[in-house]
């Protein structure tokens, strides 16, 4: 069911980031800094895909995400919702129900064996696809995904995530360079600001999370928080 009431950007980013605080799905340390994916160290760690195990928040959050979507891209824009794998899937599957729209995802590389598939469900040439994620930092990934969806003959010029790291400065850049527009609930600075008003964290730790979202490859370069 497409949701009916639409809440401000600013209250829905304060209100996502009081929820991914409340879950525990954000994780600062500035001692002993966590080691991401890429290999580069960080005081930051977000989990977005705890958010599948709290039904209501994961509820109110797919409302904020498509009424995100709505907005900013119009209520007739796409014909079928797309996830990646595989943070994507659920989130996706959630938006297609809130959209009554189809829903397929986008395998990382194609599957290897039987039809080779990257692409899962009935996806058609000139479908104008929402590629939905849990997160994006720098877009590498979202253009991946999007350039597996052009391949088919749909069309994908729009990306919604729930959080938006939005410390890299050429991400969205970036993705409109492809085409792509993106759409978020909330970033690291709303994160910030919502766990210094509740107190959810030290101001010596807040400080230092602050210091590397400011210049995260300076800070890297710096040795982190040593």
């Amino acid at each position: 069911m497409i949701p009916a009431t639409y809440l401000s950007p600013a209250d829905m980013a304060q209100m996502t980031a009081r929820m991914l605080l409340d879950i525990r799905a954000v994780h600062f340390n500035a001692t002993e800094p966590f080691t991401h994916a890429s290999g580069k160290q960080a005081p930051t760690y977000i989990d977005c895909r705890k958010l599948i195990s709290y039904p209501r928040i994961r509820s109110t959050l797919m409302d904020f995400l498509t009424c995100t979507i709505l907005r900013n891209a119009g209520l007739e824009a796409f014909d079928n919702i797309a996830g990646g794998e595989t943070a994507g899937i659920p989130f996706a599957a959630l938006v297609a129900e809130r959209m009554a729209l189809p829903m397929t995802y986008v395998r990382k590389k194609p599957k290897g064996y039987g039809r080779d598939a990257q692409i899962e469900g009935q996806m058609n040439e000139g479908e104008r696809v929402l590629l939905v994620e849990d997160l994006t930092t720098d877009g590498g990934s979202k253009l991946k995904f999007v350039e597996a969806i052009r391949k088919t003959g749909a069309s994908c010029n729009h990306t919604a995530v729930v959080f938006f790291y939005d410390i890299f400065p050429d991400t969205v850049p970036t993705l409109a360079a492809e085409g792509v527009a993106l759409h978020y609930l909330c970033t690291w600075a709303d994160v910030v600001a919502e766990a210094r008003r509740a107190g959810d964290f030290d101001e010596h730790t807040l400080t230092e999370v602050e210091r590397f979202l400011a210049a995260p490859e300076g800070w890297q370069a710096a040795g982190g928080g040593a």
